[in-house]
């Protein structure tokens, strides 16, 4: 039995080798496993690519034949109106303080504020009492002395009837004539003292100077007030009419001058600050002589009747007045308008519907539209909307106005030949 004993030692190493040796084979293949399965994927993920590559190239292949969808507008023949525009400052055609010419207290005030008075209104009473005496001083201080006087000719005749009687010597007389003309001059100051008691009693009553709209009360009811006050009791500023002063560059200058050397009136617009509104029609009225070095403009001054007070006074508005008319020039829309490295250019649409890219000169603006003093003829199309990937050659189809919802012909740039009060483009 011991043989078999010896045996056992020299088995069991044999048996491990050959259990790690299948052990590696297995995870050798398992590895082989994943490589191939990675490998899978990333051919699988290389051919997805290629694929979407392919139908990207496809789909801008048919983008870039297919024609682009854009929204042109045919350019017209009309008027252009020349229009100078500023930034304008309403200003009152008077503006005053009313003010107190005597002294005394205020007993009462006869207006509202913010109340629109009317030239000759009575505005404020000051307490007349000290005025009434003194004019009952003078008038009595003037019967005394008429009646100095009435006695001093009386005087004077007799003395000169007894100076031809030789009753008495002609010093006399000569004396009795000074007295007579002494009394004459007082009579003459108690008259003036009396004017001006009249006078005083008068500007007790504070009556308005001129029309217009009469702002805060700044001095209260029984307050004592003077000639003196420097800030018055209240200021009235005339609105009707009114005047707006802006400035425009000094090189429209000779145009403007040309027009009015002609006699013609040139018409002014005043607009709100946003420019959609036109709150008044006017004319120009004078232009400042001298022109402002520091920022190369002059001061134009236009007025308005301003009949529904929609101009206030210090108000901001945008100017606008027309200065000239371009008769039968080429409009586009000043949407259409282009500029790049070639200058102002516009996208216009050739009969077979591929774009020119053109260069335009453009002429002045007026709303919505641009003159073309050269470059475009009437009735051709030029892109308005959609010019964002159009290039020279490229195909276009021009959405009809059920699509876009906009009109495709041109718009006016006025409307009953008054100008609006902002520039496009």
């Amino acid at each position: 039995m011991n043989p078999p004993q010896e045996n056992e030692p020299t088995q069991q190493p044999s048996m491990k080798g050959t259990h790690l040796f299948s052990k590696m084979m297995r995870s050798r293949w398992i590895w082989l496993v994943i490589v191939v399965c990675i490998a899978a994927v990333v051919y699988k993920l290389f051919l997805m690519h290629a694929a979407t590559q392919a139908v990207a190239r496809a789909k801008a292949l048919n983008d870039a034949q297919r024609p682009l969808p854009v929204m042109a507008v045919a350019a017209r023949k009309a008027d252009m109106d020349i229009n100078l525009r500023g930034l304008g400052t309403v200003i009152p055609v008077n503006t005053v303080t009313v003010r107190s010419q005597v002294s005394g207290q205020l007993l009462r005030v006869h207006f509202e504020e913010g109340q629109v008075v009317k030239e000759g209104m009575l505005l404020a009473e000051i307490d007349p009492r000290p005025f009434e005496v003194q004019l009952m001083q003078a008038e009595g201080q003037l019967a005394r002395d008429e009646s100095l006087l009435m006695n001093a000719e009386k005087d004077l005749e007799r003395y000169k009837l007894l100076l031809k009687q030789d009753s008495i010597p002609e010093q006399q007389v000569s004396t009795q004539e000074s007295l007579v003309q002494q009394y004459k001059g007082a009579v003459k100051t108690d008259q003036g003292q009396i004017a001006n008691a009249k006078l005083q009693l008068t500007y007790s009553r504070v009556i308005a100077p001129v029309s217009g709209r009469i702002g805060l009360r700044l001095v209260d009811q029984g307050n004592m007030v003077q000639p003196s006050d420097v800030n018055g009791m209240a200021v009235i500023t005339q609105l009707q009419p009114v005047t707006v002063v802006f400035s425009v560059p000094q090189d429209n200058l000779p145009a403007i001058m040309k027009r009015l050397r002609t006699g013609e009136v040139l018409p002014a617009y005043a607009y709100s600050q946003d420019g959609k509104t036109l709150l008044a029609k006017g004319t120009l009225l004078a232009i400042d002589n001298q022109i402002d070095t520091t920022t190369g403009t002059v001061k134009l001054k236009a007025t308005f009747a301003n009949k529904d007070n929609a101009l206030f006074p210090n108000q901001f508005v945008n100017a606008v007045m027309k200065v000239d008319t371009l008769s039968g020039v080429t409009v586009m829309p000043t949407a259409a308008t282009q500029r790049g490295s070639i200058g102002t250019f516009a996208y216009v649409v050739r009969p077979d519907k591929s774009i020119n890219v053109r260069q335009l000169q453009l002429g002045p603006t007026e709303g919505e539209s641009v003159a073309v003093l050269n470059g475009l003829a009437p009735g051709e199309f030029v892109v308005v909307v959609g010019g964002d990937k159009l290039r020279e050659g490229t195909k276009v189809a021009i959405v009809t106005n059920e699509a876009a919802g906009t009109p495709a012909k041109g718009k006016k740039n006025s409307r009953n030949g008054v100008p609006k009060g902002k520039a496009k483009g």
